[in-house]
């Protein structure tokens, strides 16, 4: 999480004010006196030249950037098999295709339901994209109880055709995702739904969601839709062109 304008220039600030303190602590001890002093010093310079905070906050975010995509990059390759090839997900477009893209979402999530269509958009116009959906119910008992309505889905959908109906009416219909909701479209797309009640108390409902709950928590992602493309990992519902540039650039 990115801190605020307000908190980076303050953290900036009480840095350079603690510069000399931690040189202090291998070349010599400044008075208080002489600490006063140089503090004054800074103070007065950056009071002079606060175009200068500008430039430390901008360092401070750039440092921070570069640290959180190594954390994911690594999070990503320590979790690779999970994360793209788990026997627990849903596979939709080309399961040979040269680039992965994984999302991580939830029935009730209304940026979600927006980023649908980037999804289908997606999925119609790159015949190389392998889409994983992994469902990550944060958002109340009605996303868990929707999410084992899509696990057991799943479970009797191998090819994914069915599914992706379903994954559409629920996440892009109106009201609250819950268990009788889930099971109505369930229904209207034609599942089996003895079938569908038995697999939503089974162990493979329950391994599957707890697999995604763990990935995300590895991955740092705590919100929806998230998404995995290659090593990086992207934060919110970013819109159509910046996945397809996260695409292109996976692929050079």
């Amino acid at each position: 999480m990115k801190s605020s304008p307000r908190t980076a220039m303050l953290f900036a600030a009480a840095m350079l004010l603690a510069l000399p303190t931690a040189a202090s602590a291998e070349t010599q001890k400044f008075s208080p006196e002489q600490r006063h002093e140089i503090e004054g010093i800074v103070k007065e310079y950056l009071l002079a030249h606060p175009e200068v905070m500008q430039d430390v906050i901008a360092e401070l975010d750039k440092r921070q950037q570069a640290a959180d995509l190594e954390k994911h990059r690594s999070a990503v390759e320590e979790n690779s098999k999970a994360l793209f090839s788990s026997p627990h997900q849903v596979v939709l477009g080309n399961p040979q295709g040269n680039v992965t893209m994984v999302e991580f979402f939830d029935y009730n999530c209304g940026f979600c339901r927006r980023a649908l269509a980037d999804m289908l958009d997606l999925l119609k116009s790159d015949p190389n994209l392998k889409f994983v959906l992994k469902e990550f119910p944060v958002l109340g008992e009605g996303s868990v109880e929707a999410a084992h309505v899509a696990v057991a889905a799943r479970m009797q959908d191998a090819t994914g055709k069915k599914y992706i109906e379903f994954h559409q009416k629920l996440l892009g219909g109106r009201g609250q995702a819950d268990k009788a909701r889930a099971l109505a479209v369930a229904k209207d797309v034609g599942f089996d739904m003895a079938r569908i009640e038995k697999d939503m108390a089974s162990d493979e409902a329950k391994k599957t969601i707890e697999e995604n709950m763990k990935l995300a928590d590895a991955l740092g992602v705590s919100g929806t839709p998230s998404y995995v493309v290659g090593s990086e990992v992207v934060i919110g519902a970013v819109g159509l062109d910046a996945l397809r540039d996260k695409i292109i650039a996976e692929r050079k």
